[in-house]
């Protein structure tokens, strides 16, 4: 697609079914409707003031339980609402300017998908029974089902067969309904563990529809510029550099962010990573982060490389909440935005999406950010100056980031500059030969 509007991107993540406070578990997927995507409606303006220019929604889809078990991909979670609902978010969204991702969960359904369920049930001649790999065929005895292929092991998520061309129909055909229904690009959940040949399949019909899709693939780990190159997404998330901002941090240690930016540049002369301090699989920045100091340099950080920035639900006002490897692990980094609307968080939250605030407006103001490549000027295990540039082509643009991770002020080369735009510090002699003098645990970016 064209990056057009993708350049301008700056998603604000929301996880629908714990932002709405929804029963942890779909007791009938013909049950009761609860109109509960209103709520989220009531949060667009909050969004828009806060700088972002779209809505990264989780899993909207009739589920099981956490919302990635689906079981109907046509049909909207009963907990949330209906169709209708999900238009009138479309429609609210849209008339604010705001751009809005699903969440395509595309690797494995529910063991009540109604195709598996039928599986089970007449087993081998079942319609559908080619839809899904049986890892152990002969292992049944009467009585007892066979094993099928799994995400990771988990026995309710059972993995689809992306060799059966009928999957690839079936997932063209979901992605192509939301998208006609308003919606403007997918992320594909657990895309590392699909191969890339089926997306490559995919998506060029998807896209033959609608051409301004914006498709991100959610990988974990890998050769990003492999997996974009044969699947023919848009983008990745970048989880490389969101463990470098905040391990780097957390550890006192910048050599790690310089070597993570390294590999960043390389990514972006092929493409546009969806980069990120947060989101709903991984602990709070302001819970990884032991001193709470930091936190705004994790997100000058992320305001000032390129990528298409995201801002999970939250972080904004410096929600903490750490993950856990079990059972209910995702409750605490997952939770519900209260009722009555902003006038219900907590007070010590607002400076933190005012930072959000300055920030975001100044990555708004410097669009050439969304592919510029960052190098240090100086760089030590507590000190570094990071130097952002336009790409070839993009016009003659810099910003400097300075960064002090010490207990003591920090006297620092900022050559060039001759403004500080945002954090603290003193300019000294600008122009060529500038420095900057940054306080303990500060951070200024500078032009």
């Amino acid at each position: 697609m064209g990056d057009d509007w993708v350049r301008h991107a700056i998603w604000w993540q929301v996880f629908p079914l714990g932002f709405v406070g929804a029963e942890p578990a779909l007791d009938s997927i013909d049950g009761p409707v609860r109109h509960r995507l209103h709520r989220i409606v009531g949060w667009l303006d909050y969004a828009v003031e806060l700088g972002a220019s779209g809505l990264a929604l989780g899993p909207v889809f009739a589920s099981g339980t956490h919302g990635y078990d689906t079981v109907d991909h046509f049909r909207v979670d009963p907990r949330l609402g209906d169709a209708d609902d999900l238009a009138d978010l479309f429609a609210a969204a849209r008339a604010r300017g705001l751009r809005v991702l699903l969440d395509g969960v595309f690797h494995h359904v529910g063991r009540g998908f109604p195709a598996f369920a039928r599986t089970l049930a007449e087993g081998p001649g079942a319609p559908e029974a080619g839809w899904f790999r049986r890892s152990r065929p002969d292992a049944a005895g009467p009585g007892s089902e066979p094993e099928y292929d799994t995400f990771e092991g988990h026995h309710a998520l059972v993995a689809l067969d992306h060799a059966n061309p009928a999957v690839a129909d079936y997932v063209v055909d979901v992605m192509n309904h939301w998208l006609d229904a308003g919606a403007d690009g997918w992320r594909l959940d657990a895309a590392y563990a699909v191969p890339p040949e089926f997306w490559a399949a995919v998506l060029p019909r998807v896209r033959a529809r609608h051409p301004d899709a914006y498709v991100v693939a959610e990988v974990i780990h890998g050769d990003y510029g492999e997996i974009v190159e044969r699947s023919g997404v848009d983008a990745v998330t970048q989880y490389e550099l969101w463990k470098a901002v905040w391990s780097s941090l957390a550890d006192r240690n910048l050599h790690e962010l310089a070597w993570a930016l390294q590999r960043h540049n390389d990514f972006l002369d092929s493409f546009v990573p969806l980069t990120f301090v947060g989101n709903h699989d991984v602990t709070r920045i302001a819970s990884a982060l032991p001193d709470e100091r930091h936190l705004p340099h994790a997100l000058a950080v992320l305001l000032t490389v390129g990528g298409t920035p995201s801002i999970y639900y939250g972080d904004e006002q410096a929600f903490r909440g750490v993950k856990e490897h079990r059972e209910g692990g995702d409750d605490a980094i997952r939770p519900a935005f209260p009722d009555e609307g902003p006038d219900g968080l907590a007070p010590w939250g607002w400076p933190t999406y005012r930072l959000h605030q300055q920030l975001i407006g100044l990555r708004r103001r410097h669009p050439w950010l969304h592919r510029a490549r960052t190098t240090p000027v100086e760089l030590h295990n507590r000190l570094a100056v990071l130097e952002s540039v336009a790409e070839q082509g993009d016009g003659d643009h810099r910003l400097l980031l300075a960064l002090n991770l010490d207990d003591d002020a920090a006297d620092l080369p900022a050559p060039g500059t001759s403004e500080l735009l945002a954090g603290s510090g003193e300019l000294r002699r600008a122009g060529p030969a500038a420095r900057v003098v940054v306080p303990p645990h500060g951070w200024g970016v500078l032009a």
